[in-house]
């Protein structure tokens, strides 16, 4: 299982949000830069960072690219992402995997497009889901049944799923398992990465346990509840 620490970025800020809520906001005083060199201090070969005002804006912040890539770490970045044209700048700026939500949402033959003229391997998408629904629009529309998102995004050659349990989103209350397992039965040959809710080490044992390849860990990170060398040392990736 892959380890992804989290920057979610708000502002040019460093922050957490409480179950997607942009109301409800944590603020850390790192900056973007200083939390990535964190990160990649502890061990981390990898970062997941998510532009939450081009998310809730549907345009990303351009700039924001320049300061997360090149650093020597792969970056999965999302945020904004929904045409074509987009996510080739994001991979040309040098983003090793975008993640498009909105699109997988609205317009799964958006990612037909990214697939065919980039690479299923470079190409993350996004099932937010509270309430049974996959959300869009920087998680701020309720979207529709998950499954079906799910099934297009199959169906458009998509292999790689990043699946958030909204409701427990910032809570460390931790990640829920009968989600991902209904996920994993709907696409069980997809890489399917997990976030939401993790809290400890225990977590990402019963998510290693149930076969998922990735978790995404952010406010547990931030608050202590896991070491990033502890993860990264059990779980290289």
């Amino acid at each position: 299982m892959r380890i992804y620490p989290a920057i979610d970025i708000l502002e040019n800020q460093v922050v957490r949000l409480f179950q997607g809520d942009y109301g409800r906001v944590t603020r850390y005083g790192s900056s973007i830069e200083d939390q990535l060199s964190a990160w990649k201090a502890a061990g981390a070969g990898r970062v997941h960072v998510i532009d939450l005002d081009g998310a809730r804006l549907g345009h990303p912040n351009r700039g924001l690219w320049d300061r997360v890539t090149g650093q020597g770490v792969e970056v999965q970045l999302g945020g904004g992402i929904r045409t074509l044209e987009v996510a080739r700048e994001a991979m040309e700026s040098g983003v090793d995997r975008v993640i498009m939500g909105t699109g997988a949402v609205r317009s799964p033959g958006i990612l037909r497009s990214v697939v065919e003229r980039t690479s299923s391997a470079r190409l993350v998408a996004a099932i937010d889901v509270k309430s049974g629904r996959a959300g869009s629009e920087g998680w701020t529309d309720p979207g529709r049944d998950y499954r079906a998102v799910i099934q297009d995004a199959l169906e458009s050659g998509v292999g790689i799923f990043l699946v958030t349990a909204i409701a427990r989103d910032g809570t460390l209350s931790g990640p829920d398992l009968d989600l991902l397992q209904k996920v994993r039965a709907l696409a069980p040959e997809a890489e399917l990465m997990a976030a939401g809710g993790i809290a400890c080490m225990e977590d990402l044992d019963a998510l290693a346990e149930q076969g998922v390849n990735g978790a995404v860990i952010g406010k547990a990170l931030y608050e202590g509840g896991i070491d990033l060398t502890e993860a990264l040392r059990k779980y290289p990736g």
